[in-house]
């Protein structure tokens, strides 16, 4: 029997890196709800008591984004700079419309300027590289269970938090999980990690009984055993947090935006980029397409490459590996996938209707596997079509 131990980290909405990414997609909301083809790339950066805002956006909206910013960062739970950022701070924008020259392959892409677009798909992709889509038979959700169970324990430390179950936590925070795994199932939780911001005058002892009783026995009861190493703030203090105590960048938490690690992931980041940047649309799509497959029982993992060239609207390749465990072929998966999804980018925007403002809900907590939003590529709705793949 083999056996192995995996582990996949998540951070709550407080933490810098989230911050930054819930406010560079709250400034892609506020552009897309008054200009659904709005051409956002928006990214931030933050540390002590400074707030960057950069990037580039071609939209007929208007935004105030220093307002936004302080509006996401009350939201979140920073009120002052003793807990660990004030939203008075100094915020600098430097924001520059989207280059003419990748706009010019963005609205026209190669087929079409070539003559060969025939039904009206006429964009390229806004970017090149690789997207990676993965799901797994472990969760109802079906995500790796180690991801799946560290973003419930993020999300559980943040209502307690917010709704003052455990009033003297602060915003930052992180949860860690580790699986053992036998012949590639999950058999056991052997440790969990919380990190959780504190007030100052609150006893260690204290602290881990709330976080155990509230959080831990809360979302993983049944699942923990006597064996199951719990740490709570292992270092048995963490009053300085955020921003505070650690510098924020958009798209640095890309492990814990995906799969935790469990499956590979492309090197662009998803939040504060329109849909038009396959960065985001294109592993959206990825993982519509995997989730459908293990769904419709044609593999107990699904593991999806698909990538661009800037100004293509098809994409270069399309990659299937099932990990052994599809009822047909890699290669022919991967052929039956290219004819039957419709993956050049303004395909991709129609049929997954992304020119909406749905997403800075999923800048914290994770962009898949999760029942808390109505997201539309977490849906199983080609189920009975890829059944017939059998």
């Amino acid at each position: 029997m083999s056996k192995m131990l995996f582990t996949s980290e998540s951070v709550t909405d407080g933490h810098p890196d989230k911050i930054c990414d819930q406010i560079s997609d709250a400034i892609l909301d506020e552009h897309i709800a008054q200009d659904p083809f709005a051409r956002v790339a928006c990214e931030c950066a933050i540390a002590s008591n400074k707030l960057f805002i950069m990037g580039e956006i071609t939209s007929k909206g208007r935004a105030d984004e220093e307002k936004i910013a302080r509006s996401v960062i009350r939201d979140i739970g920073y009120k002052d700079q003793a807990s660990g950022y004030d939203p008075e701070n100094i915020i600098i924008v430097a924001l520059n419309t989207q280059s003419p020259d990748i706009a010019m392959g963005v609205d026209k892409g190669l087929e079409y300027r070539n003559g060969r677009d025939s039904d009206g798909c006429t964009a390229g992709a806004g970017d090149q590289g690789m997207m990676f889509g993965f799901a797994c038979d472990e969760t109802p959700e079906l995500m790796p269970l180690p991801i799946s169970l560290a973003h419930a324990l993020t999300r559980r430390l943040s209502f307690c938090r917010k709704s003052g179950k455990i009033p003297f936590l602060r915003p930052d925070g992180k949860a860690q999980v580790t699986v053992k795994y036998e012949d590639g199932i999950p058999s056991a939780i052997t440790t969990v990690v919380i990190s959780a911001q504190h007030d100052e005058d609150i006893t260690e002892k204290e602290l881990e009984q709330s976080i155990i009783e509230c959080v831990v026995n809360s979302e993983l009861k049944g699942r923990i055993c006597r064996d199951t190493r719990i740490l709570v703030n292992p270092t048995g203090r963490f009053v300085t947090g955020g921003p505070a105590g650690d510098s924020g960048l958009t798209g640095r938490k890309i492990i814990v935006d995906t799969y935790g690690g469990f499956a590979r992931h492309g090197g662009g980041s998803f939040s504060g980029k329109d849909p038009s940047k396959v960065d985001r649309s294109g592993a959206y799509a990825a993982r519509y397409i995997a989730k459908n497959i293990v769904a419709a029982g044609l593999a107990k993992r699904c593991e999806l490459q698909i990538a661009y060239a800037i100004g293509v609207a098809k994409p270069v390749s399309v990659m299937a590996d099932t990990n052994g465990t599809g009822v047909i072929d890699d290669d022919r998966l991967a052929e039956l996938i290219v004819s039957t999804f419709d993956l050049r980018p303004e395909a991709i925007i129609e049929n997954l209707k992304l020119r909406r403002p749905i997403y800075r809900p999923t800048a914290a907590f994770g962009h898949f596997g999760r029942p808390d939003l109505n997201l539309p590529w977490e849906n199983t709705d080609r189920v009975n079509e890829l059944k017939r793949w059998h």
